[in-house]
């Protein structure tokens, strides 16, 4: 696998855990088997990372008196407690018995008892009978070659980038649903790079397998952090889709809050009393039953009534509401939700601008996501333009046209590369007037530091387009007489070899017997 956009996993063997786990698709669609995999390869790291540690330990039991059974010794080194019955190399050997279903059940289930916090989450139907035996075989053979938890791999976050390339695969495979559990990881890069999530609360209320935990957690490293210098809350609706994103946080060791259940983050907010110093979100899109209907007087619609049959504003509301006095919101929206007039959006979003709560706007290419083929936009809102982090930005907004940026990497969907995301960011830096970020210029065509009188002039629309105008074009210098002489030649050359190409076809009809 070549890597094109460092956007993924890049290890050699993601395409055979792929192809393996493809097999399995038979009688069942990705949003099952999804978990079968990603089930078994969270098996395999949590046993490799025991392994390691039992191995540490059995080596040094004559000298420094260690225990590699004793189960303190792994929590000590934020490890999970393995039972032997549920170790790898015990599944592995079993793993052409037709019971082999039931053994990997009986493994998640004794891991989940000796591991609290792992309680309710691990998948365990392996047995059931439309699971093709011999294949689920096959592919614990295949994981068995790749190491996930020794001491190197998870050095190199080896489980981390196979579970985000495999999410990012199901999320491909699932077509429209995949996304409500896999936002791109390069729109994650760029929302995480933009708001700069130090140190603080971080917040998601529909933070499907917590994708933007992971970003934010490996943004802080990245620049000489400590992994719990932010604190992660989040909330996800889907009860199989919350499991996912406590095994992605749990492999990768990261504390989180996500309420202790899956629950609906409308109608049973789970962090009432959360204020976030960041949020970062993708929430459905324009979802039609969000049961708005029940929630008509509530202390989250400051700036307006959302309407019933679209919960956009519901979510933008929900993401203000939670917001510290000096917090900022990044997150994915419709294009819609720039523009929209209809009902009581159209008023919630100008009651937002004369708060002076928008912050920037970013539109951004087509085909980014699995879900959609349509263009998203992201938001970023501030309670507070003029907190003493940056300079007083108030009464101004930033408006981002990225619509140009991006790279086929399919035939269907696009990606940002690293030097695009780092653009993009550093504009929105330089605008924010962050230290040694340089000077901030308007640049046709591609941003605009627009007044709140301007944006009242547009009629309270957000779209960039209306305001960065169009890019400049560069004079190469080349009088128009040479350029009219040189696009009359090329139009003369085409035309010519067109009626060449006709000449020919007609010729061959003749010979085949078609001719006049």
């Amino acid at each position: 696998m070549t890597e094109k956009k460092n956007n993924g996993a890049n290890l050699g063997f993601e395409s055979q855990l792929w192809a393996a786990a493809d097999k399995l698709r038979g009688h069942m669609d990705a949003s099952e088997y999804k978990h079968v995999v990603l089930g078994l390869i969270f098996l395999k790291y949590i046993s490799d990372a025991f392994q390691a540690k039992y191995t540490q330990l059995e080596a040094t039991k004559d000298t420094e008196y260690t225990d590699p059974e004793d189960r303190d010794e792994y929590s000590a080194a934020n490890i999970f407690w393995v039972p032997k019955e549920a170790r790898w190399a015990k599944l592995q050997a079993s793993a052409k018995q037709p019971t082999i279903g039931k053994l990997i059940d009986d493994a998640m289930v004794v891991i989940e008892k000796e591991n609290p916090t792992l309680k309710g989450v691990l998948p365990k139907d392996y047995a059931r009978p439309a699971l093709d035996k011999y294949r689920l075989g096959e592919l614990i053979d295949i994981i068995s070659k790749v190491g996930l938890g020794d001491d190197e791999s998870r050095s190199k976050d080896i489980l981390g980038r196979v579970y985000e390339y495999f999410l990012g695969r199901f999320a491909a495979a699932e077509g429209k649903g995949g996304g409500e559990f896999y936002t791109p990881q390069c729109v994650v890069k760029l929302l995480v790079r933009m708001i700069e999530p130090y140190k603080g609360r971080v917040y998601d209320p529909c933070c499907g397998s917590g994708g933007m935990f992971v970003q934010s957690e490996r943004f802080v490293e990245e620049r000489g952090g400590r992994l719990g210098d932010i604190a992660i809350y989040g909330q996800e609706s889907n009860s199989t889709t919350w499991r996912l994103a406590m095994m992605n946080l749990a492999i990768r060791g990261l504390d989180a809050n996500l309420g202790g259940q899956h629950a609906d983050s409308f109608h049973n907010d789970l962090h009432k009393d959360l204020r976030a110093d960041f949020i970062l979100a993708n929430p459905p899109f324009n979802m039609s039953d969000w049961g708005g209907e029940r929630l008509r007087e509530d202390a989250r619609w400051k700036y307006g009534i959302p309407p019933v049959n679209n919960a956009n504003y519901a979510w933008i509301q929900h993401f203000i509401h939670h917001l510290s006095p000096t917090g900022v919101a990044g997150f994915v929206m419709a294009n819609g939700s720039m523009s929209t007039n209809t009902i009581s959006e159209g008023e919630i979003r100008k009651n937002m601008i004369e708060a002076d709560l928008v912050d920037c706007m970013i539109a951004l290419p087509g085909q980014l996501f699995y879900t959609t083929q349509i263009p998203v936009c992201l938001w970023f809102v501030a309670r507070n333009k003029k907190n003493g982090k940056f300079r007083n930005r108030r009464g101004h907004t930033l408006f981002i046209d990225a619509r140009k940026l991006g790279t086929l990497v399919d035939r269907t969907h696009k990606d940002f590369s690293e030097a695009e995301i780092d653009k993009v960011a550093a504009t929105y830096h330089a605008w924010r007037g962050e230290k040694d970020a340089g000077e901030y210029k308007d640049v046709p065509g591609f941003c605009k530091s627009a007044s709140a009188d301007e944006i009242k002039e547009h009629g309270y629309v957000l779209t960039p387009g209306r305001y960065v105008g169009a890019a400049e074009i560069e004079d190469d210098g080349i009088p128009f007489e040479e350029k009219m002489a040189e696009l009359s030649a090329t139009l003369y050359e085409q035309f010519a070899e067109a009626d060449q190409l006709e000449a020919t076809i007609k010729r061959n009809l003749e010979v085949l017997g078609y001719g006049e």
